[in-house]
């Protein structure tokens, strides 16, 4: 995709499709140029009621005499003083679903006209670009007719300023990234194992020399007394694995961050197996690995100074004669037992030893992804992620970057007086709590094993997917990568 940006002179326009901006309360300057380059076609057109100011309404015209391109639509804005960043938003992806439907190869967008109070044109054209080459991504890997690609393949951002190729770029490398997680969020669980994972990884790292990649296999995980990981994949008849990607782009002995994803990438749930109705949907619990390998893969495309790890943690919880049993108590990496109350709870378990295995990078902060509790759906819905850490500046951070990235989150407490739901009369501790707080208590669970490093939990089983028609979502790819640029710089 062609990205650029241009002077707004909508006489000098060359793409063949532009979009104009038209508020119920204010003229943009598109709309101004298009009512004195058609004067007659929008004054009958505004008599007759036929433009609509409603956010997301369009009115395409196309063949008529005087208009700047062969095809143009007017878009519906709503009241400028109600414009918001969802607004802007969703005017992109009103546009992106136009564009699909048009022959047009390239598009105009006079940018400025619809900045969000206290944005930038910078912001407009990141998340634009963003929110452009996402909408156009199409899953149909496992259909035997393929998707019509879009002929889309110039976008032309009108704005007064031109120094705008860190934000196309940083917006494409983003789309990139969570495209990347979505078609991998996408399919099946029998294609998509952990083998499979390890495989992508092994790609994008071949891709970029920038970046390495080690696959920890199991009878590496049991000299090392991962006792909580194996009681998980135990049950499955593929291994799991821990894959390391290292993304080198900082000076020599500099801490690095640490993204440690979970890659379940099918949870029955174990002895304690689900109902049937949506288990099929399972295949999602693996979306916290995908936003690693999503954000590595923006990361490598973008270069920043930073030295990045990302740690994927990949097994199937699966139902056999060998998987573990409820009451079963095991001994994890850091020499902490845990009873194992619920097998459905496996997501905390083969965190919890890969990050005690990340210790070992001495690293600047750690930040785990994991589809891990229903609860956070009841608590949040699916707008916001679930935020905890045991560093209120690590919070803040990504609290700041999730806000930057319109991919937003929402502080959650760790405080103490939850811990007392996850004592145990046989071991440390057992491995769920009572239905109250269970997102809570879930991350509670990992803290014990974080304590000698600035760590982040971020809960996604809100915002990683919302239903089977829409699909992955690619979050808190951009809240990540956000995150990192921001370390960057």
């Amino acid at each position: 995709m062609k990205i650029t940006a241009l002077r707004p002179d909508f006489t000098q326009l060359e793409q063949e499709l532009l979009t104009v901006f038209y508020f119920e309360d204010q003229d943009t300057a598109s709309f101004t140029a298009l009512k004195q380059q058609s004067p007659t076609l929008i004054d009958s057109l505004l008599k007759k009621k036929a433009l609509s100011a409603k956010l997301g309404s369009v009115t395409p015209l196309i063949g008529h005499a005087n208009l700047p391109c062969s095809h143009l639509l007017v878009i519906g804005c709503g009241k400028i003083a109600d414009f918001s960043e969802r607004s802007f938003i969703a005017t992109i992806k009103t546009l992106v679903v136009e564009a699909k439907k048009s022959v047009s190869t390239s598009v105009a967008i006079a940018i400025d006209e619809i900045k969000p109070a206290q944005r930038s044109t910078r912001w407009c054209v990141e998340k634009a670009t963003e929110t452009l080459l996402t909408g156009l991504y199409q899953y149909d890997t496992t259909k035997s007719k393929k998707a019509e690609p879009s002929v889309l393949t110039h976008i032309a951002y009108l704005a007064g300023e031109q120094d705008l190729e860190l934000a196309m770029q940083t917006g494409k490398s983003m789309a990139h990234g969570i495209n990347l997680a979505r078609e991998l969020g996408n399919l099946p669980a029998n294609i998509c194992d952990p083998t499979f994972l390890a495989e992508q990884s092994v790609n994008l790292a071949d891709a970029y020399d920038e970046i390495d990649v080690e696959i920890i296999e199991e009878a590496q995980m049991t000299e090392m007394g991962m006792g909580a990981f194996l009681a998980v994949s135990q049950g499955s008849d593929k291994a799991g694995k821990i894959i390391v990607l290292k993304y080198n782009g900082g000076q020599a002995g500099q801490k690095p961050h640490v993204l440690v994803g979970k890659g379940l990438t099918f949870d029955s749930g174990g002895i304690s197996i689900k109902a049937a109705a949506g288990m099929e949907e399972m295949k999602w619990d693996m979306l916290g690995a995908a936003s690693v390998l999503g954000t590595l893969s923006a990361i490598a495309e973008l270069k920043p100074a930073i030295n990045v790890i990302g740690v994927i943690a990949t097994a199937e919880n699966m139902v056999s004669g060998g998987a573990t049993r409820p009451g079963d108590v095991v001994t994890c990496m850091n020499g902490k037992t845990v009873e194992i109350i619920n097998t459905d709870a496996e997501g905390r378990l083969v965190l919890c030893d890969t990050l005690t295995y990340v210790e070992r990078f001495e690293p600047a902060s750690v930040i785990d992804i994991a589809t891990l509790t229903g609860a956070i759906v009841v608590g949040l819905g699916h707008h916001a992620t679930g935020v905890y850490a045991n560093d209120e500046q690590l919070q803040a951070k990504l609290l700041s970057a999730g806000l930057n990235s319109w991919d937003r989150g929402w502080p959650m407490p760790l405080w103490d007086d939850y811990k007392v739901d996850l004592e145990s009369p046989y071991a440390d501790f057992r491995n769920v709590g009572s239905r109250a707080g269970g997102s809570i208590t879930a991350a509670l669970y990992l803290s014990e094993f974080t304590q000698n490093y600035s760590w982040a939990h971020l809960d996604i089983a809100g915002t990683g997917w919302y239903s089977a028609k829409e699909g992955a979502t690619g979050r808190p790819v951009a809240m990540l990568t956000r995150y990192l640029l921001d370390r960057a710089e």
